[in-house]
């Protein structure tokens, strides 16, 4: 057996990791507003279908940005559920995914969810989304909860969150440089 060869069990493991990972690294993306991340998940002739948006990557992720800017003063992409069925340098994923934005408009806070459907493909070693489309299956909105200032300070006081590179999230390397802190609940 040549010595770089890999067990086909481990390559399927590998390529479904990295599928999931290209999963992960869009909602990331669109929440950072990361032309560069949410582009990378894509292959360059990928096509969109996001409802109220159909078209190429360059494109949708214009819109998209544009749309979190103009409706949300913050937003966050979660993913849970994901299943991926691999066929040679492609594969169908089926990933469910909740939204919560926090409205410049309207209600204080709105949740929806659905599922993406994607066909990934294998181009020169690299999974990518080659088309998407997202489905919407519901949504709604929440009233306000009233927190507590000092909770609220407590929280800031990791980070401010931001929609760039300003955020927490890419600080490198992370480090925690506050005393021991607990507050009463």
């Amino acid at each position: 057996m040549n010595s770089t060869a890999i067990a086909p069990e481990l390559q399927e493991l590998i390529d479904r990791q990295k599928i999931h990972d290209c999963i992960v690294r869009y909602c990331s993306g669109v929440d950072r507003f990361d032309r560069e991340m949410v582009r990378g998940v894509y292959h360059f002739d990928a096509m969109d279908d996001h409802g109220a948006f159909v078209g190429p990557v360059e494109a949708f992720i214009d819109w998209a940005f544009a749309y979190h800017s103009k409706y949300q003063h913050t937003h966050k992409h979660y993913v849970l559920n994901h299943r991926c069925e691999l066929d040679g340098n492609t594969a169908h994923t089926e990933t469910y995914w909740i939204f919560s934005g926090k409205n410049q408009i309207g209600p204080g806070l709105t949740l929806s969810g659905g599922r993406y459907i994607d066909r990934f493909e294998k181009r020169d070693g690299r999974w990518a989304i080659a088309a998407r489309k997202c489905v919407i299956e519901w949504n709604g909105a929440l009233g306000e909860f009233p927190m507590p200032q000092e909770a609220l300070d407590a929280f800031a006081a990791t980070g401010i969150a931001s929609r760039d590179k300003n955020d927490p999230s890419y600080e490198r390397p992370l480090c925690v440089t506050r005393s021991s802190t607990v507050l009463p609940f």
